[in-house]
């Protein structure tokens, strides 16, 4: 038997062979479509590359090639006569002799042009070749800052809207009278030209200075950006002080260099206060307009921090992205009280100059949220969660994180012309809370303010805590029940505390923080507490309680603080062989030394009732309530209508 097929033949595609047919293969007579189909291809691509070739090369005879070296350049040419003659075409331009002479001539004409432009290019090349890296890059430098002002000046800000600026009150001499106090407030004045001249020197454009070094310095408030802080900073102070030409260069720079469209981020308390604040005074001062106009500039950069879930803003924000976010360190990514709390005076000027309400908008947001919230033991603690509005940590201090928020509740009513009532209660009933859980008087009799912690009072006060007694007498008229007498004498009596903390250490410069417990008062116990940073507290304090400064605190600061290359703070006051931290703080030029020139100046320098200073002694004028007031009514109106 044989062995059946596995399929049957109709499944094997195996032709069948009729008989006597040859077993040879049998070759085809035709193409498979397929094949077809590949050859079509290939006619078909023969026959657009022909197409293309006919219609789109250049047409050889008209153009002649030149080789000048660099790369072959395609001229149009002109047949000569003889050319003419033997050739049956038509000249492109006629047929005429005239035709044909133009036309040679705009061909040589052609020619010479880019002969000139090969010869100028290699003379260019040859030139560049001889100039050294560091020009080469002076010259890129100098081509991209002509392109960036190119472009400003196209896409530069709209013009801000006219506003009346009010009377100039004080800015005069200043003069004590008295020669002895004259001749301190001199010292003060060359102890200012001394820090300004060493930045100038050492740090200019920089944000601070590092007077041991003799360099620049930067810390991470200002990101990673030379924005010139020291120099926005100290131009009010300079201002002040008659120091024309310094305030001259300030202004040049600021002129040129100041840009806040960087890629940098940057505290939004920290540039609002010295830098909003700082060029704000300026213009109130100068009347200079490009002060008001880079100020505007920079809170526009600021405005996306607001963009959270409650209103209340990031601590930092990008300039150029807009991205927010908080410092890793607070209460669980929360916003500090000190920092969303202190932009109401600046912002309530920039609508002002303005006329955009979005910044009087942003802070009265703040004030209204804060207004519902509920407050442990009437107090507020210092963090505030910026995507749920619940309050962080309860901790709470008039000292860091807390001092300027109760500040710029008093100074929003100073401001107002003492109509914003509602500030000023804000601010009364927060400091009834204060007084009554954290102001206590050591087993000595120093009245201090500790700080409230989960429901316990810690026996310490920081060196800005003492800016609350300047404070509270700065507030004492207009306090409620008659109490102006009672803030005046707690405002002495802090006053009092702060200076003992200076006079109990080896250099006659206060601690940043110091201790009620144990037996020791007023004095620092850990070594990271010990250390002295040019700061202005004590000294603001005083002038508000009217003290005069004794001799041996601005000496001190001369004395010890004082190196070849500026101001620079010390690591430990009870030291009498103190190291220095080596920063020259651009604080020091804005607060510290103006609160000094002002102590022994006399009153009519800068009167209290014309000028109100933002947290980092920018003077504010407070002259314009009227006007502004039928502004910020209506802003206002419109603001508290909403749900």
């Amino acid at each position: 038997m044989t062995t059946p097929a596995l399929l049957p033949l109709s499944g094997r595609r195996i032709p069948t062979l009729s008989p006597g047919a040859s077993s040879f293969p049998h070759h085809r007579a035709t193409l498979r479509l397929s094949e077809k189909f590949i050859l079509l291809l290939i006619l078909s691509a023969f026959i657009t590359l022909c197409f293309g070739a006919f219609f789109f090369l250049p047409d050889n005879s008209k153009h002649k090639r030149f080789d000048f070296g660099l790369e072959d350049v395609l001229i149009p040419h002109i047949e000569s006569e003889k050319e003419a003659r033997h050739s049956s075409r038509q000249v492109i331009h006629g047929v005429g002799g005239h035709d044909e002479h133009r036309h040679r001539e705009e061909e040589e004409s052609l020619r010479d042009k880019i002969r000139a432009d090969h010869e100028r290019a290699l003379q260019e090349a040859k030139e560049k070749l001889r100039k050294s890296k560091e020009e080469l890059k002076a010259e890129i430098q100098t081509e991209k800052t002509k392109v960036a002002e190119d472009l400003k000046k196209k896409d530069g800000p709209k013009p801000l809207p006219p506003v009346p600026m009010p009377k100039l009150v004080g800015v005069n001499n200043g003069d004590p009278g008295d020669p002895d106090t004259k001749e301190k407030r001199d010292k003060i004045r060359e102890m200012m030209k001394h820090a300004w001249d060493s930045y100038r020197q050492y740090g200019w454009g920089h944000n601070e200075l590092k007077p041991i070094a003799k360099k620049g310095h930067s810390t991470n408030i200002f990101g990673n950006s030379q924005m010139g802080a020291t120099i926005v900073d100290a131009l009010d102070t300079l201002y002040i002080m008659g120091l024309h030409d310094e305030f001259k260069d300030g202004q040049e720079w600021i002129e040129q260099n100041l840009d806040f469209s960087v890629n940098a981020e940057v505290s939004v308390f920290e540039v609002n206060i010295r830098f909003i604040g700082g060029l704000l005074a300026a213009y109130y001062l100068s009347g200079q307009e490009v002060f008001k106009v880079k100020a505007v500039q920079l809170a526009e950069k600021l405005l996306p921090a607001f963009n959270t879930p409650t209103g209340i803003p990031w601590a930092m924000v990008n300039l150029k992205s807009g991205v927010g976010r908080n410092w890793g360190w607070a209460s669980a990514g929360s916003s500090i009280l000190a920092e969303f709390g202190t932009l109401h005076m600046e912002f309530v000027h920039l609508t002002y100059l303005t006329g955009n309400p979005a910044y009087y908008q942003k802070v009265m947001h703040i004030r209204k949220l804060l207004a519902k919230m509920d407050r442990p033991n009437g107090l507020y603690p210092n963090y505030l969660n910026p995507r749920t509005g619940r309050w962080g940590q309860h901790h709470t201090s008039v000292g860091g994180l807390g001092d300027s928020f109760y500040e710029y509740l008093l100074k929003a009513w100073l401001m107002s012309d003492k109509t914003d009532s509602e500030a000023r209660k804000t601010y009364d009933d927060a400091i009834e809370a204060i007084e009554r859980h954290l102001i206590r008087k050591s087993n000595g009799g120093l009245t201090f303010i500790g700080e409230w912690k989960n429901g316990h009072l810690e026996r310490k006060m920081g060196h800005l805590t003492c800016f609350a007694g300047g404070m509270f007498a700065l507030g004492a008229d207009g306090s409620p029940d008659d109490k102006a007498g009672h803030y005046l004498q707690l405002g002495a009596e802090i006053a009092h505390t702060c200076h003992e903390s200076y006079d109990r250490t080896v250099l006659k410069l206060g601690p940043e923080a110091f201790k009620f417990d144990s037996g020791l008062e007023a004095v620092a116990v850990r070594q990271n507490e010990k250390y002295y940073i040019l700061r202005p507290e004590v000294i603001e304090t005083k002038i508000m309680v009217s003290w005069r400064l004794n001799e041996w605190l601005w000496l001190a600061i001369d004395k010890y603080c004082r190196v070849s290359g500026g101001f620079s703070g010390v690591k430990d006051v009870y030291s009498s062989n103190p190291t220095y931290d080596d920063v020259q703080q651009s604080f020091f030029l804005a607060e510290t030394l103006k609160y000094l020139y002002l102590l022994f100046s006399s009153d009519e320098l800068l009167p209290l009732e014309n000028w109100v200073f933002n947290t980092e002694a920018h003077p504010l004028m407070d002259g314009w309530q009227k006007q502004e007031a039928e502004v910020m009514s209506q802003v206002s109106f419109a603001l508290f209508q909403q749900p």
